[in-house]
């Protein structure tokens, strides 16, 4: 069983079975989603381009480097699910031995063309502040202070960033 919720915090709250949470939560494993892990995304493509072309009859031999730099790039909210389903688009659409994603496949609100070139959305600075130090939270698993944490990695005081933090509405609960 997998889920995104807290299910102890669910279970205080009335809102899952206590007997059933005690039933699942025998091991628990965390699995980051796959934007916290890139480096997982190209053996996995491979996987996914192998097993999808030899179960529609293709003979795809690769994935082109301008595709595979996209997928790495990508944040894949759908996390690993995600992946699989648009590799299978591809694989379906792809016409020679090589896979390239084709912009028909791509999922719609993509931040990335195939072509490695940026779609220019205009954003306020803010935006970009905002983004960038949800991807360095991201990053220190939502930690913001001592070793390791938020403020190190973009080089600022903690007490800035938690200043910066308040005033762009980011919690601590960002994940």
């Amino acid at each position: 069983a997998a889920t995104n919720r807290d299910l102890l915090k669910e279970v205080g709250e009335g809102r899952f079975r206590q007997d059933l949470y005690y039933r699942l939560h025998v091991f628990p494993i965390r699995l980051p989603p796959l934007r916290e892990r890139t480096g997982d995304i190209p053996a996995l493509a491979e996987f996914f381009v192998r097993k999808l072309s030899r179960k529609l009859g293709k003979r795809i031999q690769g994935i082109s480097a301008q595709t595979m730099r996209w997928l790495v790039e990508y944040e894949f909210p759908g996390n690993v699910r995600e992946l699989e389903h648009l590799i299978e688009r591809a694989v379906i659409t792809c016409t020679g031995s090589t896979l390239s994603l084709d912009p028909a496949v791509l999922p719609k609100g993509a931040n990335q063309t195939p072509t490695g070139e940026a779609e220019w959305v205009p954003q306020t600075l803010a935006d970009h502040e905002r983004a960038h130090i949800l991807s360095a939270l991201r990053h220190t698993n939502g930690r913001v202070r001592g070793v390791r944490g938020a403020a190190e990695l973009l080089d600022i005081k903690p007490t800035t960033l938690e200043a910066r933090m308040k005033k762009l509405g980011i919690r601590k609960e960002f994940r």
